[in-house]
């Protein structure tokens, strides 16, 4: 894996040579693919009753959709590549030259994204409703509306735009970083919205596919930004580093893919034919994705980088025919609405043995969950693998914490939460209030800047004290949507309108984990904030916010109509017919659990609040023993100053 030396240098400029050829190569492999599906599969929307738009038309969004992907994991990749895998001394300052290198690649392929998005907006209303591109081009409007995935491209089309401008112009890390939150939003937009979210276990599937695209454009956009970086990186600079962090970031991806497009092929193909085309696709993808590694361990680094090229472009056209091709899973039965909306039935009431044992783990934040606790673990292991210490106080609010969003997403509680307001409440209280109580308590910040080698505890430094997480972390800020939200989403038509969506759900709920953890980082938290506050002030932040609370569960107990009504009488649930008792009941849910957490917030800030001040009185007492009061030493000043003046 060594790369010295002249004659090496000389390989280098070779492979900027095969770059070409071989981009050229996986392009090809990638056209002929896609074609190769769309004819062979012939009419698939007679297959769910629908129009035939035209073989011109589903070859042409074949092709732009495997470009637009493309484009979106170059872009993507390329941003995680220039942010985590280039070695830089500080990434608080201007970008280095192999760091802006990797930016303009994003922000070129941004550019291309978004002109392929641009007309896969058409497209997919063409696709979608059956009808010719021209019939769709003159009613747009109107068949945008009656769509998702339409939607989804115009979000993807915005996402792309942004990312092309902004990382054009961009010249810092942290600016760098920041844009790749429109990036992932832009890749995961289309795809939450096809074939994974339709029919039974839907949930799981669209959890899966939110590890396994991101996954999927790291491996693919890192790879074009390492090839650059390989042809285009000074001969002084030796890339064995930065080879060697590419390997160890596509290793982690490789395993993503291969676990969570297990699981959500599992869930499409069901338990059909297991030799039809969509099986022979899914087959032929993951075992690409498998192989990889395999030849790395025997071929070296050198070699693989192309093949890697290639087989991926394999990988996206498949995964554009998956796109095409009608689910077998589709054509077993016919799926209830709840199956529908859900992705699972709810065919009794709550009973304390299904809430207790009816687990249907979360794949985003269920996991999530199990991994934060197992980092922090880590973490804390490493501390004392050194002879540090850490409180052992932290280490239980933090798994704490971790177990209440764990049981709030994934167990009963979680699943009921999804059809009944009261249940759903609970979920929501303690996402809320609750697990980010115990979280901040947990200290990670302060963990991981202790148990973090130097150059991830530098970019954790530049993140939590940037000018991003200093407007997020405004006291105003953080406090106007911890309460603001209660109210604009439930006096609104804004949750009838997520709770429809799986993905709109898991997005609310991580809205209630992040701006709960962000408002008690500023009254409780551990890690110093961006904006560190006096407890005084952090005392009249908490009781500032009180009332709204009680306020809100008040309005939900005393409100005489339904909230989301639609979405609560489509899953036709036999077994609650009162929906207005039910909501009433979330209602003093909110407005009896928001007080405890508070309470238990309170005494938690008057202890910190007591300590500060023991430790100000201690270093007080030794400053003053060692005859170096400077309190006392500036009020002597003050009054030989006023002596002077009299004099």
């Amino acid at each position: 894996m060594r790369f010295s030396g002249n004659h090496e240098g000389e390989k280098l400029d070779c492979s900027g040579v095969r770059v070409s050829r071989t981009a050229v190569v996986a392009s090809v492999v990638s056209a002929v693919c896609v074609a190769v599906v769309v004819f062979w599969a012939g009419d698939v929307h007679a297959t769910l009753g629908d129009s035939d738009p035209g073989r011109f038309t589903s070859l042409a969004f074949g092709l732009i959709r495997t470009l637009a992907n493309a484009a979106a994991t170059i872009t993507l990749g390329a941003l995680v590549f220039g942010a985590l895998v280039v070695p830089a001394q500080d990434r608080r300052t201007k970008l280095t030259a192999q760091t802006y290198a990797a930016v303009r690649i994003a922000a070129t392929a941004a550019a291309i994204w978004f002109a392929t998005a641009v007309v896969a907006v058409v497209l997919s209303v063409s696709d979608a409703t059956g009808q010719p591109v021209d019939v769709a081009i003159s009613h747009l409007p109107s068949l945008m509306a009656a769509t998702e995935e339409p939607k989804a491209w115009l979000i993807t089309t915005i996402a792309a735009g942004l990312v092309a401008t902004g990382a054009r112009m961009t010249l810092t890390w942290i600016t760098s970083v920041l844009w790749l939150v429109p990036a992932l939003v832009g890749v995961l937009a289309p795809v939450i919205v096809g074939h994974v979210a339709n029919g039974a276990w839907h949930d799981v599937a669209t959890n899966a596919m939110v590890w396994h695209i991101p996954a999927a454009a790291v491996w693919v956009g890192a790879l074009v930004a390492l090839r650059g970086y390989l042809r285009h990186s000074p001969g002084t600079t030796s890339p064995d580093e930065v080879i060697e962090r590419y390997h160890r970031l596509t290793t982690v991806c490789v395993i993503v893919l291969v676990l969570s497009g297990g699981v959500a092929g599992a869930v499409l193909v069901g338990p059909a034919n297991l030799t039809g085309g969509y099986v022979v696709l899914l087959v032929i993808k993951l075992a690409v994705v498998g192989v990889i590694p395999f030849l790395r361990a025997r071929w070296g680094a050198r070699r693989p980088l192309g093949v890697e090229l290639v087989g991926l472009g394999l990988v996206l056209a498949a995964s554009t025919g998956l796109t095409h091709l009608v689910p077998p899973a589709w054509a077993l039965s016919r799926p209830s609405a709840q199956d529908t909306v859900l992705g699972f039935k709810l065919p009794d009431g709550p009973s304390a043995t299904e809430l207790i044992l009816g687990w249907r783990l979360d794949l985003v934040l269920g996991l999530g969950a199990l991994l934060a606790a197992a980092f922090y673990l880590a973490g804390v292991r490493t501390l004392r693998r050194r002879g540090d210490s850490w409180p052992l106080g932290r280490t239980a609010t933090w798994v704490a914490g971790c177990a209440v969003a764990l049981v709030m997403t994934s167990s009963g509680l979680g699943r009921y939460s999804a059809g009944m307001f009261s249940t759903h409440m609970v979920a929501h209280m303690a996402l809320n209030m609750l697990a980010p109580v115990l979280l901040v308590l947990g200290g990670p910040v302060t963990l991981a800047l202790r148990a973090l080698p130097a150059e991830p505890r530098v970019w954790i430094t530049a993140l939590v004290h940037c000018r991003a997480a200093r407007v997020v972390a405004h006291p105003a800020v953080a406090a106007i949507v911890f309460v603001g939200s209660f109210y604009v989403l439930y006096f609104s038509d804004l949750f009838g309108e997520m709770m429809r969506f799986h993905w709109a759900h898991q997005l609310m709920n991580i809205h209630f984990l992040v701006s709960g953890y962000v408002f008690f980082w500023l009254v409780i938290g551990v890690d110093r904030a961006p904006r560190a506050l006096p407890h005084l002030a952090r005392l009249g932040l908490l009781f500032s916010v009180m009332p709204f609370h009680a306020f809100f569960g008040v309005i939900l107990m005393n409100k005489q109509t339904v909230i989301a009504e639609d979405f609560y009488r489509t899953l036709d649930l036999t077994w609650m017919p009162d929906l207005l008792t039910d909501q009433r009941l979330g209602g003093g849910i909110a407005w009896a659990t928001g007080e405890i957490p508070m309470l238990v917030v309170v005494l938690a800030l008057l202890h910190q609040w007591a300590r500060a001040d023991r430790r100000e009185a201690v270093r007080f007492d030794r400053a003053a023993d060692n005859g170096h009061d400077d309190r006392l030493a500036a009020y002597n000043a003050m009054l030989a100053e006023l002596s002077g003046r009299r004099n």
